[in-house]
Formats: C-alpha cells, sequence, structure tokens
C-alpha cells in the first residue's frame, strides 16, 4: 500500500514515522498552500519551551497558489536566527555535534522555492538516520483517495491539530517543561542519534 504525505519543514516526528514505516512513499505536490501549517514551519524545545521555526514566504493576490509554486522571501535572515535556534536548543544534545556538519548547508544555500528546501530537509534527515528514501510524487491532486490504495497522512502537516501521541524519550530541558510530544524529527535526532530509525518504526500511526 502506498503512503500519502507532505513535504513540509524538517517533518514532525510523526511525518518520519509515517515515512519509515512506508514501504511505497507518494509525496503531494499539487495542494494549494495553506498559512499556519508545517508546509513551512517546524516545531522544536527550546530553552524556554516549545518554539516555532516559521520560514517567511512571498504571497501574491492570487487567493489559490499552490504550493509548489511558492517562494521563500529573501530578504529575511530566517537561515541565521533557524541556526541560532537549533544551537541554543540542542548543543548540549548527546548528538548534535556529530549531525552539525550534515545540516549546516540546509542554513547557507540559498532556495528560491519552499517546495525545494523541504526535499532537502527531508533528504538530508533520512541520510542522518540511515534510512532509504526512495518516492514519487502526484501529478494531480485528489480530495478523496482510494483507502485500498493509499494510507492518507496528508492531515499531519496541519500540525497542532495532529493527534499523535509517541512514547517520550529523553529531551534536553525536560527537567524544567517535561516531554513534549511530536517535535520536529531533529528533536529526536539530536536526542537518540543512531536509535532515531528504530523509534519511528515503532511507534503507532493512527489514519485520521
Amino acid at each position: 500500500m502506498k503512503t500519502l504525505l507532505f513535504p513540509t519543514y524538517f517533518p514532525s516526528i510523526s511525518h518520519f514515522a509515517a515515512l519509515a514505516q512506508s514501504e511505497n512513499t507518494v509525496f503531494e505536490i499539487e495542494d494549494n498552500f495553506q498559512k499556519q501549517t508545517n508546509r513551512n514551519r517546524t516545531y522544536i524545545y527550546s530553552p524556554n519551551g516549545i518554539q516555532l521555526l516559521n520560514i517567511p514566504v512571498k504571497h501574491y493576490k492570487e487567493s489559490h497558489q499552490k504550493t509548489k509554486d511558492i517562494q521563500i522571501e529573501t530578504d529575511s535572515q530566517w537561515q541565521k536566527q533557524h541556526f541560532k535556534s537549533l544551537e541554543a536548543a540542542y548543543r548540549s544534545s548527546p548528538f548534535f555535534e556529530f549531525f552539525e556538519d550534515d545540516l549546516r548547508p540546509i542554513f547557507e544555500e540559498k532556495h528560491k522555492f519552499l517546495l525545494d528546501l523541504n526535499f532537502k530537509t527531508i533528504e538530508i534527515l533520512s541520510k542522518c538516520l540511515r534510512m532509504k528514501l526512495e518516492y514519487t510524487t502526484t501529478t494531480e491532486y485528489f480530495h478523496e483517495v482510494d483507502t485500498n490504495e493509499y494510507k492518507d497522512f496528508r492531515a499531519l502537516v496541519n500540525g497542532k491539530k495532529d493527534p499523535s501521541l509517541f512514547e517520550s524519550y529523553t529531551q534536553v530541558f525536560d527537567d524544567k517543561y517535561g516531554f513534549i510530544n511530536n517535535l520536529s524529527v531533529l528533536d529526536l535526532l539530536f536526542n537518540e542519534g543512531k536509535y532515531a530509525l528504530d523509534y519511528l518504526k515503532k511507534q503507532e500511526m493512527i489514519i485520521k
């Protein structure tokens, strides 16, 4: 059965768990862009608790823009800000320095289109996780899909509406704020390292 997902920015643990457990991944790229979703945002565990990292994008007068046509706002210093936030959050984690050089290009290379950047983050994360990544992309948008053919996990893009609950693991600031569920998979990677992929494969996924 195929797994249908949106390519998002440094995807959530639920998103990557669906990807890790998939035998045949299809990424949805024919959707209309929606604000306040994980298409251009991710959440990390900062010294002050949960923190949103948001990519500024250009908006045009057209009410319905396809995500694949969305361009990143070039006047912003978002890359520098995001990397500084990751350093503040994870410099003391067990595996930040181990993966730092693999991830750094995301915060140095310039991408024109959001979709290209999102695919780049997924490809680099898959490499860090030592996870084989093979996928296809959609050629048209389906509001409804055949549930005999697809596991439809596109709803995971809605971020805070994602109902997934996962096993706890040690987080850098959990002595202050406790375990925070379903952050960016970066949180899992920096805290669990080589054990992250095994964790992702055994988490229970719920299709809504």
